[in-house]
């Protein structure tokens, strides 16, 4: 009989990972990749990782200790960090999320804390401080560091030291590291006790079906799009890691796909493409030979002028009209959207395919910034001939190649063919953008914003921002070694103000949970990202 697990839902959208093509989507009829490390709507799996959520807010209020949670590379952490953060109260909990990739000295770790606080100085004494002051209204500080195992030895003494405290404050820090933070933790402790362990474990192999079950499910499939044999092949592989049995299990589905089609194919020759792309192919080819055509009745009309026709009885000859010139008749091609890159086939870092509206899909919790990405889509062509213009000019008959003139008679009206330029295509409207140092440079840094969604393409951004208004802006960032494009709504004077306008927002925005943010930490990321 298999178990129901009771499910902590994060809200967000990141889509960091996501390369699924369209192939592989069709085929297993998913709605997105199931198994991308981060996919809309995502639910924590609390098998193996409720038990240690439930630790974790424990110690957080009972312990005076330092506390950290270990596992391999894809144990599952950065994923119980972000469970962590949103299922705190955040009306009496301040989370100051750290990441110590490429910011591992103790300076730039107190001064992200620093700025996640509001403190202007990034120093021990005055962040104690203002923990201190912010303990008086109620609040605590969580301060969690992302991949510490990158950490500097003098900035894990900084964070035990932040730990520890003073009589003015102490905020809870949580270190989410590989195992080999461990045993420098240890020297620097020189035997005091200052640090509390949590070692995540694997899934077993009942818990591992269960989750590619709420994955699959998740994707609008079931577990039975595995066979038995290739679960336990599974779990054997990944050895009960979550990050593993992702990898191993969309391998193990794309091995499937590509044998079935090989199998299909082995009577004859058989070549397919997703249908978005096969139309991308169809109009591109379309366009290549309406260009090809319109070239080649140009250099035709050249070769044999065009002869005009006179009254019966009058002694006419053909008048010759020049053609006109190329630029003046070929059609004008536009390509839109050709700047972005069209998907690879199951490999690399291709953008995924979503099949759900943006707003929805494009969802954020308030623990962390989401890695939304777009969908990529096939260059549109739009083909638009020139226009023509008939105009009745008078004409002295002359005969080609002949030797005498004949007599002139009265000039006939004759058609004439004049080019005009092709109409402009007309130019997308341009969208807001990347404020570096612009709109978010000009707010004070003690004013506050709701974070809506995040995108890891810029025209994903654009186009949400397009569609809701102009109190919506996005800024660029770096978010784990690549660009994201941050969404936001309003300025506003504090994080209570912000909080009553997010009640205001459409349904569709506010499903994806939005938070407050305040804009000296805004500031700060652009500033990184330049």
């Amino acid at each position: 009989m298999r178990r129901s697990w009771p499910s902590l839902k994060i809200n967000e959208y990141p889509m960091t990972s996501l390369h699924a093509d369209e192939a592989f989507l069709d085929h297993y009829q998913f709605t997105h990749d199931p198994f991308a490390s981060r996919v809309p709507g995502f639910k924590f799996f609390p098998a193996q990782r409720k038990p240690v959520l439930g630790q974790l807010h424990h110690l957080a209020r009972y312990s005076q200790l330092l506390l950290v949670v270990s596992g391999p590379d894809g144990s599952g952490k950065t994923l119980l960090r972000q469970a962590l953060v949103a299922s705190t109260n955040k009306q009496a909990v301040q989370s100051v999320v750290v990441s110590a990739k490429g910011a591992s000295d103790p300076s730039s770790i107190l001064r992200q804390v620093a700025q996640g606080i509001q403190v202007p100085r990034p120093e021990l004494s005055a962040i104690l401080g203002q923990v201190g002051q912010l303990a008086l209204t109620g609040q605590e500080v969580y301060v969690l560091v992302d991949d510490a195992e990158d950490l500097s030895d003098a900035a894990l003494s900084s964070l035990l030291s932040l730990a520890a405290g003073n009589a003015e404050g102490r905020p809870h820090v949580f270190l989410f590291a590989e195992t080999q933070l461990l045993s420098r933790l240890e020297q620097l402790a020189a035997g005091e006790e200052c640090f509390h362990v949590i070692e995540l474990q694997p899934y077993s192999e009942q818990e591992t079906r269960e989750y590619l079950a709420q994955r699959l499910e998740g994707a609008a499939q079931g577990v039975e799009v595995l066979s038995d044999d290739q679960v336990a092949d599974i779990y054997e592989q990944s050895a009960g890691w979550p990050g593993l049995i992702n990898q191993v299990a969309r391998e193990s589905l794309v091995e499937a796909m590509l044998a079935q089609r090989s199998a299909a194919g082995r009577g004859g020759f058989s070549f397919s493409l997703p249908r978005k792309h096969l139309l991308a192919l169809c109009v591109v080819a379309i366009g290549v030979l309406a260009a090809w055509f319109m070239q080649g009745r140009i250099i035709k009309d050249v070769d044999a002028p065009v002869i005009a026709q006179l009254p019966l009885g009058e002694a006419a000859t053909p008048a010759v009209i020049a053609p006109p010139s190329a630029a003046a008749i070929a059609p004008a091609i536009q390509f839109e959207g050709a700047s972005q890159p069209l998907p690879l086939p199951l490999v690399g870092e291709a953008q995924p395919v979503i099949r759900e509206p943006l707003a929805q899909a494009a969802g954020l919790s308030g623990a962390e910034e989401a890695d939304a990405e777009g969908a990529s889509r096939a260059a549109d062509i739009a083909i638009e001939p020139s226009p023509v213009v008939v105009a009745s000019v008078p004409v002295t008959p002359v005969i080609a190649g002949a030797a005498k003139v004949a007599p002139p008679v009265s000039p006939q009206p004759v058609p004439v063919l004049k080019p005009v330029a092709p109409k402009a295509a007309m130019a997308p409207a341009a969208a807001k953008p990347v404020a570096a140092g612009g709109w978010y440079a000009t707010q004070a840094g003690s004013r506050f914003t709701l974070q809506i969604l995040g995108a890891r393409l810029e025209s994903a951004a654009q186009a949400f921002v397009k569609a809701q208004g102009a109190d919506y802006h996005y800024f660029k960032k770096q978010h784990q070694g690549k660009p994201l494009y941050v969404v936001t709504y309003g300025s506003f004077s504090s994080r209570d103000a912000a909080q009553a306008a997010l009640r205001a927002l459409p349904a569709k925005v506010q499903a994806g949970k939005p938070w407050p943010r305040n804009f000296a930490g805004i500031q700060q990321e652009i500033a990184q990202a330049r």
